[in-house]
């Protein structure tokens, strides 16, 4: 999931060396903390959250399928 949500972040910013994923490990649950440049928070976001939300339900979709859970947090 860690490199899923790298490799989509990636492709979305003008800096993909600046595209900083962490995971932190749950029971049930994974917390992906994305950090990207400040310039490009806004291209992660998308307008009205809609690449975001896009985001989410990828890596949500990844986690189902082992069984968990997954939150995506977009850090500046």
């Amino acid at each position: 999931m860690k490199e899923l949500l790298q490799t989509l972040a990636q492709a979305l910013v003008d800096k993909p060396e600046e595209v900083k994923v962490s995971q932190i490990d749950g029971e049930k649950s994974v917390i992906l903390q994305l950090q990207v440049a400040s310039d490009d928070v806004g291209k992660v976001i998308g307008k009205q959250g809609r690449i975001a939300k896009a985001l989410r339900t990828i890596v949500k979709a990844s986690a189902t399928k082992e069984g968990k859970r997954a939150i995506v947090e977009i850090l500046d």
